[in-house]
């Protein structure tokens, strides 16, 4: 299974689209930034908006040790390192993601602060109590063995230390999921847990819940607002990373989440 998500993830040419599309973005006349990335980067629901959201509720500070679990290319670790001042290490699952993200985090300056691994987030390679923060976005629906997942992540994170999830639940409406999805190709590889299994799993590993919220109406009204790009994909975009079903994946999601089938949530725990 954990071949199966890697390789759902790894376009193979990641590095070398990304470069070529930011040529595209700054015409060649600029240094490339981290917000030309953000389109790409910012691989969850709502974007650069739901990072903020998220990420503005946990107090951070330029003495937090943190762990972004499932990073991807690194865009959130990118974000909190330049705009809270923290150090980051990400891990994710896909070789590519953390051999392109290293090449990005050098390529803004930011190796210094954050460093990606690849690996498993249900072993990961770090000490007991080695973080101050631990936050996941978009992840949880890839794992199938919550409980192992969040024990892991009880592990490594500090006592009274802060975890934050923000990740797509299952809805109310119990038919299935049109497939595919941005996470998913087929239902083999898709483990959406409902808001009450996620309390029970949290509880269960050792977590005190400070905060549900549901983000299904955000998420609706931040997919109301995007309007498909005129004249084809634009340089710099998700489709880079999901590939050429991209339409097809987010359009059966946006349908998923407005017939309450599924829906983005955040979980705030210590």
């Amino acid at each position: 299974m954990s071949n199966e998500i890697a390789s759902h993830y790894s376009p193979g040419n990641l590095g070398a689209a990304i470069e070529a599309g930011l040529k595209v973005v700054t015409g060649n006349t600029r240094p490339a930034t981290i917000d030309d990335l953000a389109p790409v980067d910012e691989f969850h629901i709502g974007s650069r908006a739901a990072s903020v959201h998220l990420f503005d509720q946990l107090g951070l500070t330029s003495a937090d040790i943190v762990l972004d679990v499932g990073a991807g290319i690194g865009g959130s670790s990118r974000f909190v390192a330049k705009n809270y001042g923290c150090k980051v290490t990400g891990i994710d699952l896909t070789p590519e993601f953390s051999e392109v993200g290293n090449s990005l985090n050098e390529k803004f300056g930011l190796s210094d602060l954050v460093s990606i691994q690849q690996g498993s987030a249900l072993e990961m390679p770090f000490e007991d109590d080695s973080f101050s923060v631990v936050y996941m976005m978009h992840v949880g629906m890839n794992i199938s063995d919550k409980a192992a997942l969040y024990s892991e992540i009880r592990r490594v994170l500090k006592p009274g230390g802060k975890f934050a999830v923000y990740d797509v639940l299952k809805g109310s409406n119990p038919a299935a999921l049109e497939f595919p999805v941005p996470w998913a190709t087929e239902p083999s590889s898709s483990f959406l847990a409902t808001v009450d299994q996620m309390r029970e799993l949290l509880t269960n590993a050792g977590f005190e819940i400070d905060v549900v919220e549901d983000r299904i109406e955000f998420a609706v009204e931040f997919f109301k607002g995007l309007t498909p790009p005129a004249g084809g994909p634009p340089p710099i975009g998700l489709h880079l990373i999901i590939g050429k079903d991209t339409p097809i994946k987010i359009k059966n999601m946006v349908d998923n989440i407005n017939n309450d089938l599924c829906g983005p949530w955040e979980l705030i725990a210590h």
